[in-house]
């Protein structure tokens, strides 16, 4: 009778694990809360990286609108050939060729200058963008990581805080037995010493969970800590094929800026190269002479000059130049290849830590803690009815170890959903 009481007890205990686990609103959440759309959602508008990324995407646009323009032209004042020795220094009378100038002087870059410059300021918008769109990508999985460490620590908090009844049913059963004179008081010792324990790893736990609030406020941009609220994405479906995934390396965010940043480098190149184009410009003059010392009037001068820029040292200028920014192409292409390599390598690793903690969390829901809450009810109902304490403690300690190992491998499942989720633009989870 005792024991088919302690089980319907237990059990009844066991739903309302099962329903904090759920979060249906547990009392010791915080009222700022926030379900995870809404977190990650949040994160995207108000990110400061994101802000900061958009900032130079509007400043590579400006320097690009005018890359391919013309220099300013530039105003020239000045006086030609004024005597400054003899009797009639600094006189601009005494000598004809003396004259007061203004003029005019504007550079032509080469055409092919000009259109590199156009390109590579072109490429460098492609690459701050694809930079933006990769920052985007890791604050939207930075945020989703955060809210379901914050959700499966608040889980895991709701698991022992529903095994603190449990304990404190067994240190009431050793008391009474102590007074009753079946048992002695060691037990009662021990019960009471396997609730601090927990009380202990409760108190963890409410570490954990300030600790996991605190950094989820901080994609946030609050001050003060925030709860996750409601279920969490289904973590055994992912939003992009895993083949897909697999196949798709070079569009994953960690490798959006680097066909960017190979394509820059190729501009580079293209700029060096028309160094060896000739640059030209123009310049007018209109000088003014002064009268004769005999009042006679002098006729106004005007000069027209055009020069034209000459490599004839390419060898040593601009053929050393074409090598430099070869060289760094080749070198960019190379780390490319390195960063293609590490991040394919990263998504199988995800992949596989993915796939294993979902056979672990299923192993563990469908088979091991059932088995758990039974082998801890039945050996707290046999201590009732007589039996010793020590299967109980046992079978307590291995129940909360199963607990904190059950939060800890749905964490670790959210976090490799997450980092899996997060990697192609236009096909992550929609908040």
């Amino acid at each position: 009778m005792i024991i088919s009481f302690l089980l319907r007890v237990w059990r009844s205990l066991l739903w309302a694990t099962f329903v904090l686990a759920g979060f249906t609103s547990p009392a010791w959440a915080l009222a700022d809360a926030v379900s995870f759309e809404d977190a990650v959602g949040g994160a995207v508008t108000q990110a400061p990286l994101l802000v900061a990324g958009q900032a130079r995407a509007d400043a590579a646009r400006a320097e690009a609108a005018r890359a391919a323009a013309l220099p300013d032209p530039r105003l020239i004042l000045g006086i030609a050939n004024l005597p400054v020795t003899g009797a009639d220094a600094f006189d601009p009378r005494v000598d004809d060729m003396t004259t007061k100038q203004i003029g005019l002087m504007q550079e032509f870059p080469a055409k092919a200058k000009r259109e590199a410059r156009q390109t590579l300021a072109t490429r460098t918008v492609e690459q701050t963008v694809a930079q933006t769109l990769a920052d985007r990508l890791a604050v939207q999985e930075a945020t989703a990581a955060a809210w379901i460490a914050t959700w499966s620590a608040q889980r895991q908090l709701a698991a022992l805080a529903s095994l603190r009844e449990p304990a404190s049913v067994a240190a009431r059963t050793a008391k009474a037995r102590v007074s009753g004179g079946t048992a002695t008081v060691t037990d009662a010792l021990a019960t009471q010493a396997a609730v601090l324990e927990l009380d202990n790893r409760i108190e963890a736990a409410q570490a954990e969970v300030d600790s996991a609030q605190a950094d989820l406020s901080r994609w946030l941009g609050r001050s003060e800590p925030i709860a996750a609220r409601g279920e969490p994405p289904r973590f055994d479906r992912l939003p992009i094929e895993p083949d897909t995934l697999l196949a798709s390396v070079d569009d994953q965010g960690p490798l959006l800026s680097w066909r960017a940043r190979e394509a820059s480098a190729e501009a580079e190149v293209a700029a060096a190269v028309a160094e060896e184009r000739s640059d030209w410009s123009l310049e007018v003059n209109y000088g003014q002479r002064d009268r004769a010392p005999d009042g006679m009037p002098r006729s106004d001068m005007l000069m027209v000059e055009v020069s034209i820029g000459l490599p004839v040292f390419a060898r040593n200028r601009q053929d050393r130049g074409i090598a430099a920014r070869r060289a760094e192409l080749q070198a960019v292409a190379a780390e490319r290849e390195d960063a293609r390599r590490v991040q394919q390598a990263a998504v199988r690793r995800a992949l596989v830590g993915w796939q294993a903690a979902q056979r672990q969390v299923a192993r563990l829901e469908q088979d091991t803690l059932p088995l758990a809450h039974d082998r801890a009810a039945v050996a707290l109902a046999a201590y009732a009815g007589g039996a010793n304490l020590q299967a109980w403690l046992d079978a307590r300690s291995a129940e909360i170890d199963l607990q904190l190992e059950h939060a800890r491998l749905l964490g670790e499942l959210g976090r490799s959903w997450a980092a899996l989720a997060y990697l192609l633009p236009g096909k992550e989870p929609q908040p």
